[in-house]
């Protein structure tokens, strides 16, 4: 069988890392694989889904040996650049139902609800600290197209008896957040933000201590697949009966899987520490906020007083090929300073002391696919989570742990699981041509919208051409 091919990432230098990494000065502690060794389970990948798959194959079978093979430090991609949302899979529960049925779709709701409270007991309990704050997350809208773009989702919550949102007025969204920009919405109360970097460490440093081997620094170069495959590394290698690829936006380098993605960058800004200044806004707690429009904005308050600022506006890539100028944008975070200006313009002379980007990877549908290659029944992937992650990758390591053991439950019979049945994406070049007008169309009406204004009818007809409106705001992705 011909080798399979992984495209290699570009690791950004240290003035490039997200906020997050600098932060915690995030390093590599393990040693790069060396050699020829052997597993009975290979990760590919040392992000959320990586590590939360290891994490669920060492509960469901002690007796493995798993291994994760990570190209840079863990955490080093998606996981580790993302706005720190948190928050179930509730929001998208009207795009759940369209795939998996309305029943499961309550059950995977439920289901992030649940990762929700896990990561809270791992940080109680000091085995994770992630300055966890479950202070909410604002769902909001700050100008009239963006009014009620929350209705379906929470109608169908209320249906499925769940009691997970809370309308919001203008008063409360203004005392709690410190802006009168947003004017109404509804909050999740249990959800709220976190520190992507110091969760990513704390996932590894747990996989480590519970015998799941970490690799970082190894990038995998090529698979070799069979019924036992060859992992070729730089300077080691190593061959398992069942992989796993959990490297979100790189599996598009892989020809079957690119049919599936597109890939585009996020954009993400931090402010200096200015506590006083927030604390007078009124803006003192850990709630994340999102508004509603089409390039979605995201931004929480830092435990030490930074704002984090966020937009979906930056980059598409043709054939789904990026490298370095997906890791920090040639702008300098000028679309997410004029946002942070708009909503917050009494911080309009604070200073920006980092930003950075990274590539998220979108499927048509906004929801994640988990399957097998079709000619390698033994090589699991998991990708697409659509910049939605912190609470919805510890349900994909159940699902892949399932599938890479063999289990018949119910992770391994989601309907989140065959690509077959998914949305395929136009191939190129009219991928990259239409997504560079969909999203230029996004970036008129949003502009127009937000000031109240109607767009033209072709800027409306484009821009509706992208999938979902959903807010992507937590985090495996930036």
């Amino acid at each position: 069988m011909p080798p399979i091919t992984l495209r290699q990432p570009v690791l950004p230098p240290s003035a490039d890392r997200s906020f997050w990494l600098q932060d915690i000065d995030a390093q590599s502690v393990t040693e790069p694989l060396a050699g020829s060794q052997q597993a009975d389970i290979v990760i590919v990948g040392g992000g959320y889904t990586g590590l939360w798959t290891a994490l669920r194959l060492r509960e469901q079978a002690p007796e493995k040996r798993i291994m994760v093979l990570e190209a840079g430090h863990c955490g080093s991609g998606a996981s580790g650049r993302n706005g720190g949302q948190i928050h179930s899979w509730y929001a998208e529960i009207d795009q759940l139902a369209a795939v998996v049925g309305e029943q499961e779709a309550r059950r995977l709701c439920a289901d992030t609800a649940d990762s929700i409270a896990e990561i809270k007991a791992l940080h109680d309990r000091g085995l994770i600290d992630c300055d966890l704050r479950l202070d909410g997350w604002l769902w909001t809208a700050s100008s009239t197209a963006q009014e009620g773009a929350w209705s379906q989702a929470v109608a169908m919550t209320e249906t499925a008896g769940a009691d997970r949102f809370r309308s919001l007025d203008a008063d409360e969204i203004h005392r709690r957040t410190g802006s009168p920009v947003s004017y109404t919405g509804v909050v999740e109360p249990d959800a709220g933000s976190v520190h992507p970097g110091k969760l990513a460490i704390g996932l590894r440093d747990l996989a480590t201590a519970r015998g799941v081997i970490v690799h970082e620094n190894s990038p995998v170069l090529e698979i070799h697949p069979g019924p036992v495959c060859r992992l070729r590394c730089s300077s080691g290698e190593v061959t398992a009966p069942t992989l796993v690829l959990a490297a979100n936006a790189w599996l598009a380098g892989i020809p079957e899987l690119r049919q599936y993605l597109y890939i585009v960058q996020s954009q993400v800004i931090a402010t200096a520490e200015i506590p006083q200044r927030l604390d007078k806004l009124g803006w003192r707690d850990g709630a994340a906020i999102c508004d509603s429009q089409r390039q979605v904005l995201y931004y929480q308050r830092t435990p030490k007083g930074r704002v984090i600022f966020g937009h979906g506006s930056g980059l598409t890539a043709f054939r789904e090929n990026f490298g370095a100028e997906f890791n920090r944008s040639t702008k300098r975070g000028r679309d997410n300073v004029a946002e942070l200006r708009r909503v917050y313009p009494e911080l309009a002379d604070v200073e920006i002391t980092h930003d950075w980007a990274g590539p998220i990877d979108c499927s048509a549908d906004h929801l994640p696919v988990i399957d097998h290659l079709a000619d390698h029944p033994n090589i699991f992937f998991g990708m697409g989570f659509n910049g939605t992650g912190i609470a919805q990758t510890p349900i994909a390591g159940r699902i892949l742990a399932s599938l890479a053991l063999g289990s018949r439950d119910r992770w391994s019979e989601s309907r989140l699981v065959g690509i077959g049945k998914r949305l395929k994406l136009p191939p190129e070049p009219f991928r990259y041509l239409g997504g560079r007008l969909v999203r230029a169309a996004i970036r008129r009406r949003n502009a127009l919208e937000i000031r109240n204004e109607r767009p033209d009818p072709i800027t409306r007809v484009l821009s509706d051409m992208t999938p979902g409106r959903r807010p992507a705001c937590t985090t495996d992705k930036p």
